[in-house]
């Protein structure tokens, strides 16, 4: 599996890099154009899941005692598992969408809808089921009926604003400014100030330097996240290409890889202060991270339930909202319940998506008379 995803990461990023040699000044335009700052807040926070905000303090324990990664530190690894490089696959498929798929329609293919939309409904649950995993971290001492009972709230309130669009904006921007607040809350009480902030963030530098080493697995646990990342990818391209607002390809690009990286790593330094200093993160502070990560949960289910509904017709409007909302909330309920009693691994998922990558790729080639990309 590490060199199935070896490739598909080399031929992921140097397709990105054609696109912007070759298109850059090419317009991408989604049909429900918003403002750019509302197209990142949206392209944000379905993007990304609650491992943004509790997976960090985590995993630089892991980077710190495993001997794979100590060409660099555990904050260098961290902005590389989730940031920079990683969204050059949304930049791909956000293209894909904006351009190729509205004169090829590959994705009304029935074999590659169905697939598609089998790993959308699949992800989706997988976000479910991580927030599900993580909260005895944040939430000490938790009871097994309250955990389970937040994270099926959680799958409703997101069925619940998957029916109307407008939630979408609402929750993005909001959850966008929650996320900064908590930064600068964490921040402030650190004591570390703007020196120590700038001192943390150099660290990242790390990552820089050993960009290459990123673009193939280094464990198993970074060949998660990247299977994570392709899991994602057609998916969220598909979901955040109908908000781009007019924007050249090679600004796209830079957005993507630049904007969202710079939030990602002011919150990882700010975490990894604490980590460094043996500064424990105060029980309120914890808790204000989960209020984040629920809403960025509810955000996240939100997109992902709208965009496969749509897909497959599945609406409020033919089913009525009653049946809408208990049908989709059995269905992820039940997928959660999968992931957490059965091997069902999100790296199946991603292969599943690389998959789809292999079809399209020899579908484009072979269509690629019909594009007329000038």
């Amino acid at each position: 599996m590490a060199e199935i995803l070896t490739i598909a990461m080399a031929v992921t990023l140097l397709t990105a890099l054609i696109l912007t040699v070759r298109w850059g000044k090419l317009q991408c335009t989604g049909p429900i154009p918003v403002s750019f700052f509302t197209f990142i807040a949206i392209l944000f926070t379905s993007g990304l899941d609650v491992g943004l905000i509790m997976f960090p303090l985590v995993d630089f324990e892991v980077y710190r005692s495993e001997a794979a990664y100590d060409f660099a530190n555990p904050l260098a690894m961290e902005f590389g598992f989730w940031g920079f490089l990683v969204w050059a696959f949304y930049f791909l498929t956000t293209f894909y969408f904006c351009i190729v798929e509205p004169k090829l329609k590959l994705f009304e293919i029935p074999a590659i809808k169905v697939t598609n939309n089998i790993v959308i409904v699949g992800t989706c649950a997988f976000t479910a089921y991580l927030f599900l995993m993580y909260l005895p971290d944040y939430i000490v001492g938790i009871s097994e009926p309250f955990r389970y009972g937040l994270v099926a709230t959680v799958i409703l309130f997101a069925t619940l604003s998957s029916t109307d669009i407008k939630y979408v904006k609402i929750l993005s921007v909001s959850s966008t400014w929650l996320f900064f607040a908590l930064i600068a809350g964490v921040w402030l009480v650190s004591g570390m100030g703007v020196a120590g902030l700038a001192e943390s963030m150099s660290g990242i530098g790390a990552y820089f330097t050993n960009i290459h080493r990123f673009m193939s697995p280094i464990t198993e646990y970074h060949q998660f996240y990247l299977y994570w990342w392709f899991a994602w990818s057609i998916m969220i391209g598909q979901f955040v290409a109908r908000f781009v607002g007019g924007i050249p390809a090679w600004k796209l690009l830079l957005a993507l890889l630049v904007v969202p990286s710079i939030p990602i790593a002011i919150w990882f330094a700010v975490l990894y202060y604490y980590f460094s200093n043996d500064v424990p993160v105060e029980t309120a502070w914890r808790l204000a991270m989960v209020v984040v990560g629920v809403i960025f949960v509810i955000n996240s289910l939100d997109s992902l339930i709208r965009l496969y509904t749509q897909n497959l017709d599945i609406t409020p409007e033919r089913f009525g909202r009653f049946r809408y909302i208990t049908g989709n909330w059995f269905a992820l309920s039940a997928l959660v319940i999968l992931y957490k009693f059965t091997p069902l691994k999100i790296e199946w998922i991603g292969l599943i998506v690389v998959g789809i990558y292999m079809a399209v790729y020899g579908l484009v080639f072979q269509r690629r008379q019909r594009l007329l990309v000038t």
